[in-house]
């Protein structure tokens, strides 16, 4: 499954007014952790699909939005249910970790 790329222009729309949770992996080209951990994004959005979204945001395309949402550092994890996150994950971890965040909103 291919992953949603999201950036400042499309951010609210497919994340916050989204109507099902959402994962947003907040990440940037240059970071060796952050592509380290998508297969294991990846692998969450098949295997949720349809009752969670997983998005991409490039930090280096979209700064606003990780600035609005306090981020100092990557890989950074967001989860949104009804428009607010409700749970965050930062840096190179497993999959448990990150499914144990959103899982009780699913």
């Amino acid at each position: 499954m291919a992953l949603l790329e999201v950036n400042a222009d499309t951010f609210e729309q497919e994340v916050v007014k989204s109507e099902i949770p959402v994962l947003v992996d907040l990440w940037a080209p240059w970071c060796g952790p952050c592509r380290a951990i998508s297969p294991t994004v990846e692998e969450i959005a098949g295997e949720y699909e349809g009752k969670l979204k997983v998005v991409k945001l490039n930090i280096d395309e979209s700064p606003t939005v990780a600035a609005n949402y306090s981020i100092m550092s990557i890989p950074t994890l967001l989860i949104f249910s009804d428009g607010k996150v409700e749970g965050q994950v930062v840096g190179l971890v497993g999959k448990d970790k990150i499914v144990g965040k959103f899982s009780h909103l699913i």
